[in-house]
Order: structure tokens, then sequence, then C-alpha cells
């Protein structure tokens, strides 16, 4: 049984979509938090002959993004300069960039992925749809809110130049942060949401996307779970699955993403970890943007689905991919498991 298919504890367990907690993060304020003694330290490691990387390291993985904000602005008081412009301005590649995700308030993080995906020749749709699959509300609106400051424009307005077809249809509406959050389920609506899905899908020649799109995309996370456990009822494959056999390209992939977070937000983040350490060659945005954005979330319940699904622990498979201070950062922000 793949933890994709089982839907028997579904109904009762917590979500990362809706838990506003972040008892699950590996990353927690530092008790005896002392700005002045970072600022110095940091000013030294930057400031001496070749950069102290390991001060850097140490300085800003054990300290939480609030203290790293106090920090920022502590640094630039003291030196007149930026502190992530003296970040990019001393440390290189993969390095550079994780420290600076680091030091960026999540939501303008958030923002500067979707850009990235978004700029340049093509767009990167899978980062498009880890995104705004896998983010609640209020961090879809804090991510709206950085991208209008940088830009000027509003994400969904740039989005629509960029995504099309049921692909852009239904990335717009999780765009847009509306999902209901209310927590009363409605057993009726779900079964006719999951007949109506199915009669859409499998049970007809040629399939009506839009209904997918429309349900998944704008019914709370307890309403959709119930959805889940309704459809396969009905059809005795999971809506998944079914998915699976009905669509392609990156509708199939944002709808499965949606469900799959429905589902359980870090075993789907595990999996995309996963893939972006397989075959040749690391995808070292996807490690960093999973790594930082979650640190502080769920990233204990990342771990835990990790090894799970793969029968090792994140933290081993770690050691095996990354190396350098690039590495350290990331060993450091995942921990090991006792």
């Amino acid at each position: 049984m793949s933890v994709w298919g089982d839907l028997d504890l579904l109904l009762d367990s917590p979500s990362s979509l809706t838990v506003t907690s972040n008892t699950k993060g590996t990353v927690k304020d530092k008790a005896n938090f002392k700005v002045e003694e970072d600022v110095s330290a940091l000013r030294k490691a930057i400031e001496g002959l070749g950069t102290t990387e390991k001060t850097l390291i140490e300085v800003l993985t054990q300290r939480s993004n609030a203290q790293r904000q106090l920090i920022a602005k502590a640094y630039e008081k003291a030196t007149g300069r930026k502190l992530i412009a003296d970040l990019e301005g001393d440390t290189h590649g993969d390095f550079e960039d994780v420290l600076v995700a680091l030091v960026t308030l999540p939501g303008v993080y958030d923002s500067q992925e979707v850009i990235r995906a978004i700029k340049g020749a093509g767009t990167t749709e899978s980062t498009l749809t880890e995104i705004f699959a896998s983010r609640s509300n209020s961090q879809i609106k804090a991510l709206s809110e950085a991208y209008l400051a940088e830009t000027g424009k509003s994400v969904v307005h740039d989005l629509q130049s960029e995504v099309a077809g049921d692909y852009g249809k239904a990335l717009l509406i999780l765009a847009e942060g509306k999902r209901d959050e209310s927590t009363n389920v409605d057993a009726a609506k779900a079964k006719a949401d999951a007949k109506a899905m199915y009669e859409a899908g499998e049970k007809k020649w040629g399939t009506d996307e839009g209904k997918f799109v429309d349900i998944l995309c704008h019914r709370s996370v307890p309403q959709l779970r119930q959805t889940l456990v309704e459809y396969k009822n009905i059809s005795k494959k999971t809506l998944q699955e079914a998915i699976e056999s009905e669509m392609s390209g990156d509708l199939e992939d944002l709808l499965v993403a949606v469900v799959k977070c429905v589902k359980n937000v870090p075993a789907y983040l595990a999996e995309r970890i996963f893939k972006s350490m397989k075959g040749a060659g690391t995808d070292e945005s996807t490690l960093t943007r999973i790594l930082v954005s979650r640190s502080e979330i769920d990233l204990l319940d990342i771990r835990a689905e990790y090894k799970k699904l793969f029968g090792y622990t994140l933290y081993s498979q770690l050691e095996g991919e990354v190396s350098g201070s690039y590495g350290d950062v990331l060993k450091l922000l995942c921990g090991q498991d006792n």
C-alpha cells in the first residue's frame, strides 16, 4: 500500500495547510539570543581576510528567520551595508543562494522563487506547481504582497501571460489564495463532488478537466479529504489514480500535487526532495527552496515521511549528495534523527 493510496487515517490527521504552529520545524528561536554578538561575529567573518564560512553557517542556521531579520537590521545599522549584499559579494553559487534565502523573509523568498520561475526563457512549471499546491492561503497572501512590492504588478497578472489552458486556469485560482478555510465538512457535497468528478473523467469519453479544477482548487482541505474517501467508494480507484490515467502534462502534475498536499504536504515535499537528488546531478534550487522554506514549518514531518517512503534518512541522503559549505548548511537545517 503506497502512502498515497491509504485513506484510512486521512480524515483525522493534521494538515500543514491549516496548522499554524511551528512545532514541527527543525529551526527554532535561539535561546539567549544576543543580536550584537551575532552582528560582530558576522562582521569579523565577512570583513576579515577571506570569509570565515564556518561562522556564517553557525550564526545563520542556528537562528530563526525572525531573529535573522533582527540581525540584518542591526548589521545594516552598524555597517551601513546590507547583510544580503555582503553575503552576495562574499560567497558564491549554491552556498550564496542558501545563505541569502535564510536571511530573506519567507513570503519574500517565495515571491522571488516565483519570479525566478517565470523570468527568462521558458517557465519553470514544476516550481510554480510546488509552491502554489503546498502553500496555505496566508502564505500565498504574503507571497503576493511581496511580489507586488518587488515588481509593481500582481502575481496573478504576471502569471496570466505565462501559463495557459486548464493548467493556467487551475494555477491562477490557487494563486488567488482563496481556498475555502472552513473546517466543517458537508458529507452530501463531498459525495456530489466525487460523483461529478467521476462522471467528468473515468465515466465519460474525453475528460471534462474544468470540473476537477473547480472542485480541487476551491474546496477546503477537510472537505476535499472527505471527497477523496467518497471518490474511492464510487470508483474503486483513488482520485489520484484517476487523474493520472485521465490527464497528462502540467495539468496532471498540478492536480496530483494538489491531491497529495490535501492528503499530506510533508510527504509530497519529501518526494520532491527525493526527485531533486535522483539520477545524474542534483537540482540544488529545489533542495534549497524546500529545506529553507519548511525549516520552521514541517521539516521534522518531511524527515519522517522521507524515511517512511524511501527507507533511509534524509540526512544520510544529503551526506552523499551535497558537499562543502553548501552541504553543511543543508545538513544543519535538516538535522539528524535522534
